[in-house]
């Protein structure tokens, strides 16, 4: 994405330290009047003005893009629809009562067979 976008980054640096960055617009330099008061080093003091500087960031984006080219051709095209027609079904719900014997009728009793062989459960 940032091949193609152009964009800057400006950076403001206090004591070689990154105070503010902005993408958008100016970074805010730092208020020498508010300074950190645990600054203790003699690097950076109020009576320097070289102490803090700004820095630009700059990334030009590319106009020369390659067009990806998608061509299908028919057995492809084939393929793709025998693909989708199959698999099609699988994501698909199905019923949440599903009951595989619910129209089946058991086969009608012409003659009592345990009564017919005297076969009694005692």
């Amino acid at each position: 994405m940032f091949t193609t976008t152009s964009f800057t980054a400006n950076m403001h640096f206090c004591c070689e330290k990154l105070v503010s960055l902005s993408v958008t617009g100016e970074a805010k330099s730092c208020d020498e009047k508010l300074q950190n008061p645990e600054n203790t080093s003699n690097k950076c003091t109020l009576g320097q003005k070289d102490c803090c500087s700004s820095d630009n960031f700059v990334n030009k984006g590319s106009d020369e893009l390659q067009k990806v080219s998608f061509e299908l051709d028919s057995l492809t095209f084939t393929f793709l629809k025998a693909f989708i027609y199959s698999y099609i079904n699988l994501f698909e719900g199905l019923e949440e009562n599903v009951v595989p014997f619910k129209n089946y009728k058991p086969p009608l009793i012409q003659k009592d067979l345990l009564v017919l062989h005297e076969t009694f459960l005692i």
